[in-house]
Parts: C-alpha cells; sequence; structure tokens
C-alpha cells in the first residue's frame, strides 16, 4: 500500500496489532495522531508509513513502558533509544526484586510464628566472609540454587557454603553469641548483595530465621529480609567426604602465583608442582611460563583450570600464602590459607593434554 492511500483506523489496527481503542488512546495522546481525521464523520484515517511507529509503541507498551519514555523512545535515535530501553528494563527488574523481597517478609508475617534467634556475628567479618563464599556462586536458570549461599547454624560455629559446580567455598565463622538450635537452609545470594552494606556497617549483627527469609537485625534495629530458596542445595557434604588423600601439598605466596596467572593469559593454566617449585603458564603455550618459590612435598604433578575458576579461588583465600592440596590431575584441589585455615574452596581441574 503507497504511503499516499490512507487506511481507515480498523485495517490500521490490524496492521499494527493495536486495537482501535489504543489508537483513540495514543491518538488523543499526541503519540500516534492519525493522518487525516474526517471533519464531517470523525473518521481517523493512518498512512502506510505509520504503522511501524505504532508497532514499535506496542512492543515498547508490553514490556510496560510508561507513555512519556515511550515516546522518547520512538522519538530519538538509535543508540540513545537503546540506553532508554535498557534503563527501563534495568528499573523493572529492580522493582520486580523490590517486590519479591517483600512478599517474602510478607508471608513470613503470615503464620504468626516468632523468628527463630540463629547467632549474633560481627558485621564487617560476616559481610566479608559473604562476599569471598558467594565468588562461587553462579546465575543458572536451570538450577537457581546455585545463586544461593548456603548458611547452617550451631551453637559452635555460622558456616557459609556457595558452588557454582566448579568451584566449592566454605567459610566457618565463630559467632560473638552461639545459638541455641541447629538451623540450615539456603539463602538468596542477590538478597545478601544488596543487603552487604547494611551487614558491614553493623558492629553486632542479630541472624533470625522466619518461615521464608533470614532477618538481619543491626544495632540500630533497622532490618533487612534476604529470601530462602526452595530447592535442595547441592550435596557437597557427600563430595568433600568422598575425596581421596592428598598427594602433592603446595604452599606458595598469593600475590606472584596471582600475578602469574595474570600475565600468563589463556582459557586454561597449566600448574606443574616440582621439588624446584612452582610453574605457571598457559595450557598448550610451549615457554617455560613463571617459575614461582614454593614448598612442594609430594610427587610432581602437574594439573589444569580454567583461568576463571582458579583465579578467584586463589584471590579470595586468606592470608599472605595459599596451601593448594593436589590430588591428581583430574580430582579437586582444595586452595585454603597457609595459617588461616576458615575459608576454603575446591576447585575443578580440567583435562589437560598429556604431551604438553
Amino acid at each position: 500500500m503507497p504511503n499516499s492511500e490512507l487506511m481507515p483506523i480498523g485495517v490500521f489496527a490490524r496492521r499494527s496489532g493495536l486495537t482501535s481503542s489504543a489508537l483513540r488512546f495514543y491518538a488523543d495522546s499526541g503519540l500516534l495522531p492519525p493522518a487525516e481525521v474526517d471533519p464531517v464523520t470523525g473518521y481517523r484515517y493512518y498512512r502506510a508509513d505509520q504503522v511501524a511507529r505504532a508497532a514499535g509503541l506496542r512492543r515498547l507498551r508490553e514490556i510496560g513502558m510508561p507513555l512519556a519514555t515511550a515516546e522518547a523512545v520512538l522519538d530519538a535515535g538509535p543508540g540513545d533509544a537503546a540506553r532508554l530501553i535498557d534503563a527501563h528494563v534495568a528499573k523493572a527488574l529492580a522493582d520486580a526484586e523490590a517486590v519479591r523481597r517483600e512478599a517474602a517478609v510478607i508471608k513470613s508475617s503470615l503464620t504468626g510464628a516468632p523468628s527463630l534467634p540463629l547467632a549474633a556475628l560481627k558485621g564487617p567479618v560476616l559481610a566479608d566472609a559473604i562476599e569471598q563464599v558467594l565468588a562461587a556462586t553462579a546465575h543458572d536458570p536451570r538450577m537457581p540454587v546455585l545463586g544461593g549461599l548456603r548458611m547452617e547454624a550451631t551453637p559452635e560455629a555460622v558456616t557459609l557454603t556457595a558452588t557454582d559446580r566448579y568451584r566449592l567455598s566454605i567459610r566457618t565463622l565463630v559467632p560473638a553469641e552461639p545459638a541455641t538450635t541447629r538451623w540450615a537452609a539456603t539463602v538468596d545470594g542477590d538478597d545478601l548483595r544488596t543487603a552487604l552494606t547494611h551487614i558491614r556497617r553493623s558492629p553486632l549483627l542479630r541472624v533470625e530465621a522466619t518461615p521464608h527469609t533470614i532477618r538481619l537485625r543491626g544495632a540500630d534495629r533497622a532490618d533487612r529480609h534476604c529470601r530462602l530458596l526452595a530447592a535442595e542445595f547441592p550435596d557437597h557434604r557427600l563430595m568433600l567426604a568422598s575425596l581421596p588423600d592428598v598427594a602433592t601439598r603446595v604452599t606458595v605466596a598469593k600475590d606472584p602465583l596471582l600475578r602469574a596467572l595474570e600475565d600468563h593469559p589463556g582459557e586454561c593454566s597449566t600448574l606443574r608442582a616440582t621439588r624446584q617449585g612452582l610453574h605457571v603458564r598457559a595450557a598448550g603455550d610451549p615457554g617455560p611460563g613463571a617459575a614461582l618459590p614454593a614448598t612442594v612435598t609430594g610427587p610432581q604433578l602437574r594439573i589444569s583450570f580454567e583461568l576463571t575458576t582458579l583465579y578467584p579461588a586463589v584471590s579470595t583465600a586468606l592470608g599472605p600464602e595459599v596451601l593448594l592440596d593436589l590430588r591428581g590431575p583430574d580430582l579437586p584441589v582444595t586452595i585454603r590459607s597457609a595459617d588461616r585455615g576458615d575459608l576454603t574452596t575446591l576447585a575443578m581441574p580440567v583435562r589437560h593434554d598429556h604431551s604438553a
């Protein structure tokens, strides 16, 4: 249909996917005025070249965009339009998260059951522990529980655990005031990230459990709620119990190891532990790589990791030296501080070329 040929509102509605009533509303709003209005009958007519704007308006409204923003998108260039759309999506996601958190609080209040005190912890210490352990989480739509942090409270300790199936991080904290009961659940990782500032600024933080959330209570009595995830957390205890004995142990300075991983980039990094120290190079690189002073006990061993698995596991370790417990080229390595054992990370290796 030529642009000069006008179509009545019913035809234009079918072409654009909008209803006639919606077209009248958008015309009255000034977003999509008709090309002509019959002065006698009041019938509205549109041009073919208005179909694209009408369809674009329909799609923007389908994602819940306000009229003013939709008009700005339609009138902007591609770059500015994309930024406006991204900003709308970010706000919609943030609003949805806020609704989900508030809904969990409301659901917990419906039972009328009192919250269960779990433990009192130093806020800055808990915040650091959460950040360290959350490094081992993953956003996987098929397994949302991998984005959560397993929290277990006993009178003796609070243990935080996370896994993305390639790493497993565990941090144990001694509570300032122990719980009187045992409790375990998986807490939404994004909620914990959002609450980190509140946690860090609380000299003493009381952690309480409700049916659908944990409540974080600071000294100012301001509360933060983090949702509990219903899905079953991976059975990490069974995996830990089935690990064979350590074959080779390496003690190496943390910062030089991180620099060696940075200076020899590649998707995978290969570590070779010998009596002479620890050698680091990109997998498949024929060069010598970096030779690091290290204390090595046990047989010589070579093991490869994806950089995105190994680097975070080393960087979150506590203290200036890390201890690598190697079991074999295809078995998990345990990474922990050489002098502080309350943060432990297991990292899965990848199969390497044995001829390299």
